[in-house]
């Protein structure tokens, strides 16, 4: 028996040994980052910001390859069903990881079972834009207006089941409206479809907003928030007309697919971090309205558990479906 035991112990020893000499040599080759939305978008920008920095880091190449498509689910999906050597690894959100499977019927992976958190990013700012054309201009005549009109004033949004899918559903159910969902893949062409009067509102995020704003593309009428975005400081929040309004949280981090060594998570996370913390790329997340957080995969663990707690409460409020 004491001989069983001494061996099994030697086994994990053994184990815990070959895990850290794969982590001290990774990476040996590149590492290919899946953005699961279309380019230009803000998870998109941050990607490509931070995996120059991780490819300065390790010496090889980190690629970043869009794979869009179903409000995220295809390039998630992908991850997922990976190796969990540490090559390939997958921008997620609060939308694919988060609100998804709440709104998103028979969806193809699971949030948490399926992969290894690595780093959470950055926390994101989610405003309520209107195409200029839009007779309202504050977020008060808009309500005004929808609710004079209902049925008839449409929003776009990143995707069915998204972060942002939800939010402007409690929207609706929060302020006595009904608005049309027009559904885009990714957040750039939900934005743009403001800009060119395709739809009337868009509930969508600072980064894609903010620079549309300021060269006159369209209207930002409030921040979905609990307090005014300090980069639109004159813009009112939400919790302004509604008092003790909240939302889920949005967020953009980083996941390989389940069952990634610890120290192989852990030499990620070291090059996501010094990355996220790079003045250079810093100051340009900061410019879009995305909130640095350079997290452990301990912090996105227990942010992703208190998300899904929160969607789920979300869904139930707004009275969303699985579909």
């Amino acid at each position: 028996m004491k001989r069983t035991a001494s061996l099994i112990s030697l086994g994990c020893a053994l184990g815990i040994l070959a895990f850290a000499a794969q982590a001290q040599t990774f990476p040996s080759k590149p590492i290919r980052l899946i953005v699961p939305f279309p380019p230009s978008s803000g998870l998109d920008t941050m990607g490509r910001l931070v995996s120059q920095k991780m490819s300065e880091s390790f010496g090889q190449p980190v690629v970043v390859e869009n794979r869009a498509g179903a409000n995220g689910m295809i390039g998630s999906e992908f991850v997922a069903r990976a190796a969990p050597d540490g090559y390939t690894l997958s921008l997620g959100t609060s939308s694919t990881h988060g609100s998804a499977p709440y709104v998103i019927k028979n969806l193809t992976y699971d949030p948490v079972k399926d992969f290894t958190p690595i780093a959470t990013a950055v926390t994101t700012v989610i405003v309520v834009a209107a195409a200029n054309a839009f007779p309202a201009n504050s977020i008060r005549e808009a309500i005004d207006y929808a609710k004079r009109n209902p049925g008839k004033v449409t929003y776009s949004t990143s995707g069915v089941g998204g972060a942002l899918h939800m939010v402007a559903e409690m929207f609706e159910a929060q302020f006595g409206v009904h608005l049309v969902h027009i559904p885009y893949k990714g957040s750039a062409p939900a934005i743009n479809a403001v800009v060119a009067g395709e739809v009337n509102l868009g509930f969508n995020g600072t980064s894609e907003s903010v620079r549309l704003a300021r060269a006159g593309k369209l209207k930002i009428l409030a921040a979905a928030e609990s307090e005014r975005y300090a980069g639109l400081p004159d813009v009112p929040a939400l919790a302004e007309l509604l008092p003790g309004y909240e939302r889920p949280p949005g967020w953009f981090a980083f996941f390989g697919p389940a069952g990634m060594a610890r120290p192989v998570a852990l030499r990620l996370n070291e090059a996501i971090v010094k990355g996220l913390k790079a003045p250079d790329v810093a100051s340009k997340l900061e410019a879009q309205g995305l909130n640095v957080v350079a997290g452990s995969p301990e912090h996105l663990a227990r942010l992703l558990k208190r998300s899904l707690e929160l969607y789920g409460q979300a869904a139930k409020l707004a009275g969303v479906k699985p579909e």
